[in-house]
């Protein structure tokens, strides 16, 4: 099926022959349904924490942050042209039509064209767009006047002005202060100051950044650097990784042949999030928070934010330590009779893992034996918060292949929407995943997990794309907090809607919680 070419091409991007025919036997059989069982609901599957424990929890995590080395790790690769689809629509038909169609003008919706340039002055990138016009002489109420709306937006999508469409999220403007605007990247420097301040004063912070944006991304940090680090008197110890190349899925054409390009050389595409299970896989903390590059707020609203990143996080350390001393004992074989007891009791009262229902009449050796396999594994606690008909994942109980029942976050793509038991199951779902995770990726001992041990490699997702005009099946990996942490240790916890304000259009930058 590959020719020398073709396995040049495969071994430069670091992609071994036997994960291709996986990936090609994906695409002749496609990947399995998962079997939900029920929703995962408040006092079934989500803890709800009242004042007290808050606090409590609160204070534990304030307590051990600083003997902790902490990163935030934030996805931030993906580009921003997706939030002007509609601006991008409408400027197309100002060119195919000769003017502004009635329709435009007619939609005054909160998601219409016509309320973004009715509030273009609320955005935090207008003072940059009006001195991109100076060369213009000219201004944004003016060439509003004078309904040269696709003027104004050249300059604020193409190189043009500030060429936002190329950016990616972290480089655009999202909010106004009083000494200036602050991109989507600044705003999650002082996050990470707030709450992920560890060991030594430091702040640290990963992203994920696309090479075409390295330099940008690079220049705008050191620009910025100094004034938070003096502002919250921290240390911010950035870093970046771009998703490998060796995780590209090569794309088929209807009949599951390799698709090719025009050259004849071999398409791969880019394999969604679950890729980025190698970039974290390569960190080292001793937690790690988890948290989408447009999910954030103004100052006036950190608070929210910042007491429930503590709030999951001392719930974190609280199990882990739970943990670490029970494996510290079975291996010293120190453990008693009643510690096992008490520590089966602990797993299944929190929904830790699922144990096999004989385990508590099997001899001690054998329990510990069990609870170290089920329990020596990556930890994740989940802010979960109620469904407010966002699309995307959520939590749900899952039927495993040997029957036990875990927590899973699932997609709308991993369940078989036909059938209508299942349908009604995913429809019924009371709470919403925000990517809004802590995690525990280092052993009691403090050696790092290798992470692709926990994936579940049948989650996968396949979609028909098109390429040149021809159609073609892509693939996508197993979702970072999806299949690719399936077989972590998982918590999920009830967090205030407040604490998830995504920006998917450009106009949720008008809503209340980004002013």
């Amino acid at each position: 099926m590959f020719t020398n070419e073709d396995k040049k091409q495969i071994e430069k991007k670091g992609i071994g022959l036997q994960a291709l025919n996986i990936q090609l036997d994906h695409f002749m059989h496609g990947f399995p349904f998962i079997g939900l069982l029920r929703p995962a609901t408040a006092g079934d599957g989500i803890l709800q924490f009242g004042e007290t424990k808050k606090k409590e929890l609160i204070h534990l995590f304030e307590q051990q942050l600083p003997t902790l080395n902490v990163i935030k790790f934030v996805p931030a690769s993906g580009a921003a042209s997706r939030m002007f689809r509609h601006l991008f629509e409408f400027r197309e038909a100002l060119s195919t039509m000769g003017g502004i169609p009635v329709s435009y003008l007619s939609d005054t919706g909160f998601n219409s064209v016509n309320y973004f340039f009715r509030n273009i002055g609320k955005f935090a990138f207008y003072h940059d767009l009006q001195l991109s016009l100076k060369k213009e002489r000219t201004t944004i109420d003016q060439l509003i006047a004078d309904r040269k709306h696709g003027t104004l937006l050249d300059y604020l999508l193409t190189e043009k002005g500030l060429d936002y469409a190329s950016l990616p999220k972290a480089l655009l403007e999202f909010h106004n202060y009083p000494d200036g605007a602050r991109t989507a990247m600044e705003e999650h420097l002082v996050e990470a100051a707030l709450y992920a301040r560890g060991s030594n004063n430091r702040s640290g912070i990963h992203f994920t950044v696309s090479p075409d944006h390295i330099g940008k991304f690079n220049k705008k940090i050191a620009a910025v650097r100094k004034k938070y680090e003096e502002f919250y008197e921290t240390r911010l110890d950035t870093g970046h990784s771009v998703q490998k190349s060796s995780t590209d899925i090569i794309a088929v054409d209807e009949e599951n042949l390799p698709f090719r390009n025009p050259d004849g050389s071999l398409l791969f595409r880019p394999a969604g999030h679950g890729a980025l299970l190698e970039n974290l896989n390569d960190l080292r903390a001793d937690i790690i928070f988890i948290k989408n590059i447009d999910n954030i707020v103004p100052d006036r609203l950190k608070p929210h934010t910042v007491d429930h990143k503590k709030l999951i996080g001392g719930y974190l350390l609280r199990i882990r330590k739970k943990i670490f001393d029970f494996l510290k004992s079975a291996d010293a074989g120190t453990i008693t009779q009643p510690g096992i007891e008490e520590m089966i009791g602990f797993v299944r009262t929190r929904n830790l893992v699922a144990l096999p229902p004989e385990i508590d009449l099997l001899p001690a050796e054998q329990q510990i034996s069990i609870l170290r396999h089920e329990l020596n594994r990556p930890i994740r606690v989940c802010g979960m918060v109620k469904n407010a008909g966002e699309p995307g994942g959520g939590p749900f109980w899952v039927k495993e292949k040997d029957g036990r029942a875990t927590l899973q976050i699932v997609e709308s793509s991993q369940v078989n929407l036909k059938d209508p038991a299942q349908s009604k199951i995913f429809n019924a779902s009371t709470h919403f995943n925000p990517v809004d995770l802590v995690c525990c990726t280092t052993d009691y001992k403090g050696n790092a997990f290798n992470l692709h041990d926990f994936v579940d490699t049948e989650t996968g997702f396949i979609s028909l794309k098109s390429s040149g005009g021809k159609t073609l099946k892509a693939q996508e990996l197993p979702g970072l907090w999806n299949g690719s942490m399936a077989r972590w240790i998982t918590v999920f916890a009830e967090v205030p809607l407040i604490t998830f304000n995504p920006v998917k259009t450009i106009n949720d930058l008008l809503r209340d919680e980004h002013q």
